[in-house]
């Protein structure tokens, strides 16, 4: 994939009050919550041990950014989110969809489609 960056995007914002927003809408009611991508790759408080060893071991380069920091960075505010981006010299594609994401049901099929979009090249 040469050296291409993803970009792993939150369908959340950013900031202290943003995350404990989250923390309590995912205790109290985690099937309403809308960041597919955060519930399988966080655990209540934090990032899953599983999934920081999984994305260290890529051998691309990672970004993780939320909604608001995608707009502040990339301009990009109507994205359907969560997403992945592939960053090639400053240009940003999706990489995976929303839809893609939403369809995982376990960080071990994150984990697969994202092996298997990494082979595809």
């Amino acid at each position: 994939m040469d050296t291409a960056t993803l970009i792993f995007v939150y369908n959340a914002d950013s900031g202290l009050v943003n995350t404990l927003l989250d923390i309590g809408h995912k205790i109290v009611s985690p099937q309403t919550y809308a960041c597919n991508l955060c519930a399988i790759t966080h655990s209540t408080f934090s990032m899953r041990d599983e999934w920081k060893q999984f994305v260290a071991g890529l051998g691309v380069p990672i970004e993780f950014l939320h909604r608001d920091e995608i707009a502040k960075q990339y301009g990009m505010r109507d994205v359907e989110l969560p997403a992945v981006f592939r960053k090639n010299n400053d240009a940003l594609e999706t990489w995976i969809t929303r839809e893609e994401i939403n369809r995982c049901h376990s960080l071990g099929d994150l984990e697969q489609l994202i092996r298997t979009r990494l082979r595809q090249g």
